[in-house]
C-alpha cells in the first residue's frame, strides 16, 4: 500500500481572505470552491500538494499539531516576502545541516522556511 500526499487542510475563520495570503505566498490559484466554507488551492502551473482551506467557527489556540514546511533558496529574502504578504516571523533556528524560520499566516497558523538541507 502507498499513499500519496494531495492536500494539507488549514482551518481558518476567513477562508477568502487567508486564500488571497497563501495565492500569493506559494504561486497558487483557487481551484475549486464550495460557498466562502471550504476553498482548494493548488499550483497554477505543474503538480504539487494543494491547500485545503476550512471555515472553523474558532480562531487558532495553542500550537499547531501539524503546519507546512516550505524550502527556499534564499531563506531571508522570502521570509521578508512573506512577512510583506502579511505572515509574522515567529523564531529562527538552525543546526549544523540547515536553518529555518517559523511564521505565521494572517490568521496565526504557523508554517515553516528553510534554506538547504545537508
Amino acid at each position: 500500500m502507498a499513499l500519496t500526499a494531495r492536500m494539507v487542510t488549514i482551518d481558518c475563520t476567513d477562508p477568502l481572505a487567508l486564500a488571497k495570503f497563501w495565492s500569493e505566498a506559494a504561486g497558487y490559484e483557487i481551484k475549486w470552491r464550495h460557498e466562502d466554507a471550504f476553498l482548494i488551492l493548488g499550483p497554477v502551473t505543474g503538480d504539487g500538494v494543494g491547500i485545503g482551506l476550512q471555515r472553523v467557527a474558532e480562531a487558532r489556540s495553542g500550537k499547531n499539531r501539524a503546519h507546512i514546511d516550505w524550502h527556499a533558496d534564499d531563506r531571508a529574502a522570502e521570509v521578508a516576502r512573506l512577512a510583506a504578504l502579511g505572515a509574522s516571523v515567529v523564531a529562527e533556528h538552525g543546526t549544523p545541516a540547515f536553518a529555518w524560520t517559523v511564521l505565521a499566516d494572517p490568521e496565526g497558523n504557523e508554517f515553516c522556511v528553510s534554506d538547504a538541507h545537508g
